[in-house]
């Protein structure tokens, strides 16, 4: 299979006055295409800030990071940006919903802004395929957490994106919306055949995964269940 993300001996650092701060220190490791996938390890192992640097939010300090087949050092912001908009998808742990906006309107507008005549269509469709048929037109104040979650799933699965980065995507929620939400999440997934990576605290989440990368102090300690000394 392809892989759809290469990522090689990268290293993070931040400065702070005269203080270095290693955030991840020769990080390898590979995503094939349609992989689910995901990134455990305790606050502070450099989950996060490795995810935002494979999705192309980031900078390294060393080391490469290949998505899509296009090697993210060599791009400015811009065209980090279109690449983004082409082929990514993004679901966080706070929702990110524009509060202006209505359930509908929050899943059309990325669609919107790439000229898709059949932006509200889609919309309709994915919000009916997470539930929400009956909430088009509430904003993100008049829906409980799990509602705004879900729509934020429908989101980022409308621009049919080739990898999707999910960070805590239950972290805000209770166990059972939780459940609810992974389960929307890995359907939808499975439906259009996407890349799935997951940043997560929750083991129980990243065992329904096919592979599990574990990080501690910003170090690899296990791919895929092979520890890395």
């Amino acid at each position: 299979m392809a892989k759809i993300l290469n990522v090689t001996n990268l290293g993070k650092i931040y400065t702070n006055g005269s203080k270095k701060l290693t955030v991840l220190q020769d990080i390898t490791f590979k995503v094939e295409e349609g992989e689910t996938f995901s990134i455990v390890g305790p606050s502070g192992s450099g989950k996060t800030t490795l995810l935002g640097i494979c999705a192309g939010l980031d900078r390294p300090d060393s080391g490469t990071v290949t998505l899509c087949g296009t090697e993210l050092g060599g791009l400015n912001e811009d065209e980090r940006a279109i690449l983004r908009n082409r082929n990514i998808g993004f679901v966080f742990q706070d929702f990110q919903l524009l509060p202006t906006l209505t359930a509908l309107e929050n899943v059309a507008v990325p669609l919107e802004l790439r000229g898709d005549k059949n932006a509200l269509k889609i919309g309709m469709e994915l919000l009916d395929k997470v539930g929400l048929q009956n909430r088009f037109h509430h904003y993100p104040s008049q829906l409980s957490g799990g509602e705004q979650q879900r729509v934020a799933l429908a989101r980022a699965f409308s621009n049919k994106p080739s990898i999707l980065f999910a960070d805590e995507p239950t972290g805000n929620l209770d166990a059972e919306t939780g459940e609810k939400v992974e389960q929307l999440l890995f359907q939808l997934n499975a439906e259009a055949g996407t890349t799935l990576i997951i940043v997560t605290h929750d083991l129980e989440l990243a065992a329904k995964t096919q592979n599990i990368l574990r990080l501690k102090g910003g170090k690899i300690i296990a791919n895929n269940e092979t520890v890395v000394s």
